[in-house]
């Protein structure tokens, strides 16, 4: 985690448009940038679902580049909302607050009580940025060869098939074992707390680096979730014949056939998450994971 050393003088604006508390906050946001001299940028699906009469002036993300011209990203929705724009973002290195609009969310550790109060803190630089480590997935499916990223987790599983799927893992060439399952998550330590902590799989603090493999409903007790340090290139081969799916983060989903070559490792790029002196990671795994409570 490192301190930020400037001012904001553009910020973006990204948010899940289906919620109503969206609206509801976007004029007092941009009041409040117009208050802080801060310029707002939004995103083209905003402007396309803006309410008739609206006539406030803001600049438009049109495409990934324009990140280059913001100096963080406001996300206003649940953690889905948040991965979205980390897969847009990608390798440009736009810091990214996220602010919590739903049931639940733990990737944004902001709340709509405290978004302003937060936001001041933004606008004097005062203000932490930490390194969320990503996924890169490579893919050859036997047509053009596809590479995903996932802030949170790929996803291997039986998809349409009632079935079991057995799949060998190998990382840096060495075999670890074969998965009869109804599949296997590689999570990120920030995807820890996700898809794969409610498979069984550990609780990895977002600051380390690793990569979680957990199976999902494996056939044997023997086969638990492993922790494997990020240096390990992880090869998946299916030993089955029917085809798989496979999803990133939970919203990019396709179909693999058996011959398919699948490589999962570290990315070259971190997302950059903002954050605060008084953040406490645990605090947030007691409020919303009810992290220790009993009964």
């Amino acid at each position: 985690m490192t301190k930020n050393k400037q001012t904001p003088r553009a910020f973006g604006i990204w948010g899940n448009t289906d919620k109503d508390k969206f609206w509801d906050n976007l004029i007092p946001i941009l009041e409040w940038a117009n208050d802080k001299k801060i310029e707002p940028y939004i995103t083209t699906r905003i402007k396309v679902n803006l309410p008739k009469g609206f006539e406030k002036k803001v600049n438009i993300i049109n495409s990934a580049k324009d990140f280059l011209k913001i100096d963080f990203l406001l996300t206003l929705g649940g953690d889905g909302t948040i991965l979205s724009a980390a897969r847009a973002i990608g390798n440009r290195k736009t810091p990214i607050l996220g602010v919590h609009v739903g049931e639940l969310g733990f990737l944004a550790e902001v709340t709509m009580d405290d978004m302003f109060d937060r936001l001041n803190l933004v606008a004097q630089g005062d203000f932490f940025i930490q390194n969320r480590m990503v996924l890169k997935a490579e893919i050859d499916n036997g047509n053009m060869p596809k590479t995903f990223y996932a802030l949170n987790d790929f996803v291997i599983d039986r998809g349409k098939s009632q079935r079991l799927i057995t799949m060998e893992l190998f990382a840096n060439n060495n075999f670890i074992s074969k998965y009869k399952s109804d599949g296997l998550i590689f999570s990120t330590p920030t995807g820890s707390t996700a898809y794969s902590l409610s498979a069984g799989g550990p609780i990895v603090m977002p600051k380390l680096k690793a990569i979680v493999v957990t199976p999902l409903s494996p056939h044997t007790l023997t086969l638990r979730p492993i922790v494997l340090p990020d240096d390990q290139i992880l090869e998946i081969k299916f030993v089955d014949d029917d085809k798989v799916a496979f999803a990133v983060d939970g919203q990019v989903s396709e179909y693999l056939s058996p011959k398919s070559r699948v490589l999962i490792k570290k990315s070259s790029f971190d997302i950059k998450m903002i954050t605060f002196e008084d953040s406490n990671y645990f605090q947030t795994l007691r409020l919303k994971m009810g992290w220790g409570k009993r009964g």
